[in-house]
């Protein structure tokens, strides 16, 4: 049977746009999402670095007693970067230096490497550039003892969001330095089937993050279960596969806007009684 095991990613805390108001707020996040099943959680690290999205928790000894308090893991950390240029700017260097330090202190974490959205210009020496950059990270990852893992998205300045996008980076990343986490939210919002994409880089997947999709245009996005996306057969591929590892919930639904506890503690529930049982 696949070792899979449920975490929560803390974006669907920063719904408002701001983030403000969970400003230095990780230790409610853990919490939440432990009383939720989930095992694990996966902060975000923004450059410039330092932003309100570790707050205080920056320090790995905080952070550190903070989830064993709830009895929780470091599922990894999400470095997101633009990564635009040839190579690292200072900002970036700084963010992933702090990154790769502090998870040399949470053996099993990952490395997650986002690019930050913000336009399609000049998009094939952009797609050429955050190649050389997330290799260039992951690298130093590696020899820094870590694993690795590249997370593309899909909101409309994405450099990463099509068939197209996928073929030129998935192919331009170095499999001997980084894997690759299918967002199935992000795979289905690029007008990809999910399957069919996991399975023609699935010798890449090494991290995987849930979010439904709702197909609504300006909401695209859909609490756990109640969109278009089949997580009992996403969740089958992945066992069939023999994967082992998380399988993190990122719900960034409306409702998260206001009540991102409620949507947290709904996807835990639906994640026990519909995914637990076909990972054993």
């Amino acid at each position: 049977m696949a070792k899979i095991e449920f975490g929560s990613q803390v974006y669907t805390w920063f719904m408002q746009g701001t983030g403000s108001a969970y400003d230095n707020k990780l230790d409610h996040m853990i919490k939440v999402a432990a009383e939720s099943g989930f095992t694990s959680i996966e902060p975000m690290v923004l450059e410039p670095f330092p932003t309100y999205w570790l707050g205080d928790f920056k320090d790995p000894a905080k952070l550190k007693d903070t989830l064993a308090k709830h009895n929780m893991k470091l599922a990894g950390l999400a470095l997101v970067c633009g990564w635009n240029d040839e190579k690292e700017n200072d900002a970036e260097r700084a963010a992933a230096d702090y990154a790769i330090a502090t998870l040399k202190h949470f053996p099993g974490a990952k490395l997650g490497t986002v690019p930050l959205p913000s336009n399609r210009k000049n998009l094939q020496e952009r797609r050429m550039n955050l190649a050389k950059n997330v290799n260039a990270v992951s690298r130093r990852a590696v020899d820094a003892g870590l694993v690795c893992s590249f997370h593309p998205n899909s909101p409309p300045s994405s450099v990463v969001r099509t068939q197209d996008d996928y073929d030129v980076v998935l192919n331009s990343i170095d499999p001997t330095v980084t894997g690759w986490t299918p967002d199935v939210g992000h795979i289905i919002r690029g007008g990809m089937d999910v399957i069919e994409t996991m399975t023609k880089w699935g010798h890449l997947v090494n991290h995987i993050h849930y979010k439904d999709f709702s197909g609504n245009g300006p909401e695209p996005w859909a609490q756990m279960g109640t969109g278009k996306l089949d997580f009992h057969k996403i969740t089958e591929w992945l066992t069939l596969r023999n994967y082992e590892g998380w399988i993190i919930c990122e719900d960034e639904c409306h409702d998260a806007i206001g009540d991102p506890d409620g949507v947290t503690r709904q996807n835990g529930e639906w994640c026990k009684e519909n995914l637990l049982p076909l990972v054993g």
